[in-house]
């Protein structure tokens, strides 16, 4: 069986919503306000992933990166591109807008846990993808990148029950830090 891993920008109190700014939440941006090193290229390490395995998406995330990735072409760009896309949402009906883009049909665990079965699966954003996911038990790995920033208002990435995770690597990006944690 695969990997799922799950990469998120995230703060010192653990908000992981709006690091870009583009939601226009009263705290967002934080992501971008510590410079270039920690939020360009491969700064997950997902390294031969991306020739690999499939990136999931939710639609908001899909959206966003269906903007800004299509007309880059540096070499993690064209990698983003490549890289075959799936993208659950119950709005969309097309998913033209970005190559290699197809919808997940059907249940989402379902279709996931079909996926891992044959290669790897990276998922970005998409915070109600990943907790889904997460409920389901189907994440592996999480790969966050901790930015000394305290917002104190919005989405966080782990809410609910208590749960340990093992520490495989920690490493400087810049101001940030990448966190690397297995869930078994």
């Amino acid at each position: 069986m695969s990997d799922l891993i799950v990469i998120e920008f995230a703060t010192l109190d653990g908000v992981v919503e709006d690091p870009d700014g583009s939601g226009g939440t009263a705290g967002g941006g934080w992501a971008f306000r510590h410079g270039p090193e920690a939020v360009a290229g491969d700064k997950f390490g997902l390294g031969p992933l991306l020739d690999t395995g499939v990136l999931l998406l939710g639609r908001t995330t899909w959206e966003l990166f269906a903007k800004l990735w299509p007309g880059r072409t540096d070499e993690f760009s064209t990698k983003m591109n490549n890289i075959p896309k799936r993208v659950a949402s119950r709005s969309l009906t097309e998913v033209d807008g970005w190559q290699n883009s197809s919808l997940v049909e059907g249940d989402l665990v379902g279709q996931v846990w079909e996926l891992k079965a044959r290669q790897d699966v990276v998922v970005t954003g998409s915070i109600s993808v990943v907790r889904e996911l997460a409920e389901a038990g189907l994440v592996d790995e999480y790969r966050l990148m901790v930015f000394p920033s305290v917002i104190g208002a919005g989405q966080r990435l782990f809410t609910g029950s208590m749960s340990d995770l093992r520490l495989i690597s920690l490493e400087r990006k810049g101001s940030a830090a990448l966190m690397r944690y297995r869930t078994s």
